[in-house]
């Protein structure tokens, strides 16, 4: 099971994200446990997941997460698969993070 972590300000923002992706995830048949948190929150587990996704709201913060992550894949979410909801879309995006 790959772990995917979505990080965002507070943690709750990407709620909807999370429940999108596990939806697709379900129907592909994709063993993946989404997770998401607050910045804060979630620094002291990067070395847990497979894939970090950063919301947009924080791209502020995407150097500082691929320090603290390393060997980790780390990239920003773009804005329209965040700000829509595009589950699919940001499964698709943690395959290519995975190398899957």
């Amino acid at each position: 099971m790959k772990k995917i972590l979505l990080v965002c300000s507070a943690g709750m923002s990407t709620s909807m994200l999370v429940k999108k992706m596990q939806m697709y995830a379900t129907i592909k048949k994709l063993e993946f446990e989404i997770v998401a948190k607050g910045i804060a929150e979630a620094k002291p587990e990067l070395s847990s997941y497979d894939a970090i996704m950063i919301g947009p709201q924080i791209s502020y913060a995407l150097d500082e997460i691929k320090k603290m992550a390393v060997g980790k894949p780390v990239e920003l979410i773009p804005t329209q698969i965040y700000a829509l909801a595009k589950g699919e879309d940001a499964i698709k995006q943690a395959l290519k993070m995975l190398g899957l």
